[in-house]
């Protein structure tokens, strides 16, 4: 009965009457097991009452798996005396349904960080489909501090904060018009194995910023349990609360919750980044007490400004460089003709001493360091080793899309133009957009039903694409600056977009 209580903890819940019966095959599958004599129904029944406490077995199977990874010694904690000397990170589905574009209600993914030291979430991004540069930018939010946004209550400034606002300004101008939120530089993170964090990017992202990444055991949600409880109190102190609260699980989900009012993803994300301040970075922890005084419970804040005192602030400023730095990551040839992405072509005179040489980089067969952003495919950035810089190199067909989309449009758009040219692709993707933009044209004049993929990934394109990240990528002349420059004749821009400015705003 031990082996089939085991058993079912990784299979769908049963009743006490298939334990038993699979008690009774185990016990006859046996070789050279005689007929034995089975106890009473009762019996079994009291025998099963005794071996299966605390196991769960015949009740969600959530707990149960959650039961079973369980470690079977005492548990244990590694203690972190400074900030950002341990800190935690983790994905999960938000339990609320925001309205992207075109209508359509989804939910999102968040993404946190949490310093053991202090429990403060040093950042927490949304997004609809966590990709490795969000994991990435993650990092940069931590290290760079949260500027007062419009709306916001003056109360959340870090100069009117438990914060140290005057001690540390000296050593980081920047947080003058800062937010009461602590920056936090991380030394050490843990996570599970996800792929977005054990992706090639986020460990780049990492030794680049000089932190110590230690995944978690497979399967063993214990090693993290700080953020794990952290994404709990979120749904419960914060996301019962907004509209579109969908419930942790589908029996506890209400009616129609599609057609009630729903917030946009940036207003969510705006919301969700003041309630972290306002509320979670000034609310007492259970675990922030004074071992002197165990009666006293501690904020985020109260700790941080005590352990800053002890442990020193060093500020990591970020500039456009840094932003290149930690975008994905890919080894590629520069041709005759430029550079080739998913049946992307990218070009530029600069690339005209590079083309069809050796990188220098040995370990990658002579290859050239390319960086490219998923949510913008107007552009790459590939580093030349030999001058030390970082050159920008446009997409050939940027014309024929006027607004910023990433490698999920694209992808979508190669499938419904298979074994189509470039261009035409171009002109797929172009039209994806546009047609999102309109919105529903009449009903004489309204072309064949869009599937609902086509809705979903142009709405998904539009959320991420109005967020851009929180430090400007370096200055570098677009194609139609080049061009201007020259005097031979006037010369009509190309209309580049700007990486900051939402392109779907009406005048």
């Amino acid at each position: 009965m031990r082996q089939a209580i085991a058993e079912a903890a990784d299979a769908s819940s049963r009743t006490i009457g298939f334990i038993v019966w699979r008690t009774k095959q185990i016990l006859a599958d046996r070789e050279g097991t005689t007929a034995v004599e089975m106890p009473s129904r009762a019996t079994l029944y009291r025998l099963f009452d005794k071996l299966a406490t605390g196991t769960h077995a015949t009740g969600s199977a959530r707990t149960r798996r959650s039961i079973a990874l369980r470690p079977p010694g005492p548990f244990g904690e590694v203690p972190a005396s400074a900030p950002g000397e341990l800190m935690q990170i983790d994905s999960t589905p938000l339990d609320v349904l925001v309205r992207l574009d075109d209508g359509l209600a989804e939910k999102v993914e968040l993404t946190a960080m949490v310093d053991i030291a202090t429990r403060s979430i040093t950042a927490a991004v949304l997004r609809p489909t966590t990709k490795a540069a969000d994991a990435s930018a993650l990092l940069a939010r931590s290290v760079t501090p949260e500027t007062m946004r419009p709306g916001w209550p003056e109360a959340l400034r870090m100069s009117r904060s438990v914060l140290p606002h005057r001690r540390l300004l000296p050593l980081d101008e920047r947080l003058e018009h800062a937010a009461a939120r602590p920056v936090i530089v991380p030394e050490t993170i843990v996570c599970d194995h996800g792929k977005v964090f054990i992706s090639n990017n986020f460990r780049a992202s990492c030794r680049y910023l000089g932190i110590n990444l230690q995944p978690a055991h497979k399967a063993t949600p214990t090693d993290k349990g700080t953020i794990e409880k952290t994404l709990g109190s979120i749904a419960t102190l914060f996301a019962q609360f907004v509209a579109g609260y969908t419930g942790r699980s589908t029996d506890r989900r209400g009616r129609n919750l599609e057609d009630g009012p729903l917030w946009s993803l940036p207003e969510l994300q705006n919301l969700l980044d003041e309630w972290i301040i306002a509320v979670w970075q000034t609310r007492p922890h259970d675990a922030l007490r004074d071992p002197d005084a165990p009666k006293r419970a501690f904020s985020p804040n109260e700790k941080y400004a005590a352990l800053v005192e002890s442990c020193g602030y060093v500020p990591v400023p970020l500039n456009g460089e840094d932003y290149i730095e930690l975008l994905p990551e890919r080894w590629q040839a520069i041709n005759a003709y430029g550079i080739r992405i998913k049946h992307r072509t990218y070009d530029d005179r600069e690339l005209s001493p590079l083309r069809r040489q050796h990188s220098g980089v040995v370990e990658k067969k002579g290859l050239w360091e390319i960086h490219h952003d998923p949510y913008d495919i107007s552009r790459i950035w590939v580093r030349d080793r030999r001058r030390e810089r970082w050159i920008t190199v446009f997409w050939k067909h940027l014309h024929r899309v006027g607004v910023p989309f990433g490698e999920m449009a694209w992808d979508h758009a190669c499938e419904q133009v298979p074994g189509g040219t470039e261009e035409q692709i171009a002109d797929a993707a172009a039209a994806l957009l546009r047609r999102a933009h309109d919105g529903p044209s009449p009903e004489k004049d309204r072309p064949a039903k869009r599937s609902r993929r086509d809705r979903r990934v142009a709405a998904r394109t539009r959320a991420t694409t109005a967020d851009r990240p929180i430090f400007d990528p370096p200055a570098a002349e677009t194609p139609a600056d080049e061009a201007a420059d020259t005097e031979l004749a006037k010369v009509i821009p190309l209309g580049l977009f700007d990486p900051l400015a939402n392109p779907w705003r009406r005048p």
